[in-house]
C-alpha cells in the first residue's frame, strides 16, 4: 500500500515554497519521487529547498516571483510546462493576512487578503486544469485554515478569505471532475515563522498549546504528510474535501485581547 503514496515522474508545484509549509511540502514530494518547482518572492530560500529537493534525486525549478500578479501565475503554469511538459500536482500555498481589528479593516485590506489567500489559488489551479485535463489526470491541494470555519476577533479579512478558499476547493472539484482532484487542508496552529510574528511572547505561545487538544503546536511536517496523501494515487477516491489538520481545534485557541467596541 505504501507505493501508493509514491509520486515517481509527476510535476508538481508548489507556491510559497521558500519556508514553513509549502518548504515542507515541497521536500515531501520530491521525497515520495516528484519533481518539483518551487515558486515564491525570496530567491535564496527558493534556492535553500531546490538544494534538498535535489538531494532527493529529484528535479527543481526556482521561480522567483509575486503571485500577487496575475500574469506572474499564469507564467508560472507556462514555466512548467515549458520546462517538464507537464503538470500533475499544484499546492496553492502561497497565502497570509495579520489580524487587524474590525474598524482597522479597510476594504482595501479586505480586498488585499482575499486577493492573496483565494484570487491567486483560482488562476494557478485555472493555468494548470487545460494541461491536466489534456493528461487526463491532475491534483490540486488549497492550503486554507481553520479560522476559515471558526470564529474569532480581528479575522474578518483573513477569516473570510480563507473560508472562500474552503468552499472554491468544493466548486472546483465539481467543475473538475472526473479528471482533476480538488482537495484542501484547513490548517491549525503550525509553528512556522509567519506564526512567530502573532506570538510574541511565551505566555501567548502557551495560551494557544493550552487551547489545542493534542496540547501542541503543529509542524510544518504534519501539513506536508496530508498534501503528501491528496496528492499521490493514495487519495484516488477523495475530491472535494477539506482535511482538517489542526490538533483537534473546535473553537479558536488564542484570543488576541481585542477589546468590545
Amino acid at each position: 500500500m505504501l507505493e501508493r503514496f509514491r509520486l515517481d515522474g509527476k510535476i508538481a508545484i508548489v507556491t510559497g515554497a521558500g519556508r514553513g509549509i509549502g518548504a515542507a511540502t515541497a521536500r515531501g514530494l520530491a521525497e515520495a519521487g516528484a519533481d518539483v518547482v518551487l515558486a515564491s518572492r525570496t530567491a535564496d530560500q527558493l534556492e535553500t529547498v531546490a538544494a534538498d529537493v535535489r538531494g532527493f534525486g529529484r528535479r527543481a525549478l526556482v521561480v522567483p516571483t509575486d503571485v500577487n500578479e496575475n500574469a506572474n501565475i499564469v507564467a508560472l503554469a507556462a514555466s512548467t510546462i515549458e520546462e517538464f511538459g507537464r503538470i500533475d500536482i499544484v499546492i496553492n500555498n502561497a497565502g497570509g493576512t495579520p489580524p487587524r481589528p474590525f474598524l482597522d479593516t479597510s476594504p482595501g485590506y479586505f480586498e488585499r487578503a482575499f486577493h492573496f489567500n483565494t484570487t491567486t489559488a483560482f488562476v494557478l489551479s485555472q493555468a494548470a486544469a487545460p494541461q491536466m485535463l489534456e493528461q487526463g489526470e491532475g491534483a490540486i491541494v488549497n492550503i486554507s485554515s481553520a479560522i476559515g470555519r471558526l470564529r474569532d476577533r480581528g479575522f474578518a479579512a483573513y477569516g473570510t478569505a480563507k473560508g472562500a478558499l474552503t468552499h472554491l476547493t468544493r466548486l472546483m472539484a465539481a467543475d473538475l471532475a472526473p479528471k482533476i482532484r480538488v482537495n484542501a487542508i484547513a490548517v491549525g496552529s503550525v509553528a512556522t515563522s509567519a506564526l512567530e510574528t502573532v506570538l510574541t511572547d511565551d505566555g501567548l505561545r502557551n495560551q494557544m498549546v493550552q487551547g489545542t487538544p493534542l496540547k501542541r503546536l503543529g509542524e510544518p511536517d504534519d501539513i506536508a504528510l496530508c498534501a503528501l496523501y491528496l496528492s499521490s494515487p493514495a487519495a484516488s477516491f477523495v475530491t472535494g474535501k477539506i482535511m482538517e489538520v489542526d490538533g483537534g481545534l473546535e473553537e479558536a485557541n488564542l484570543a488576541l485581547g481585542l477589546p468590545d467596541l
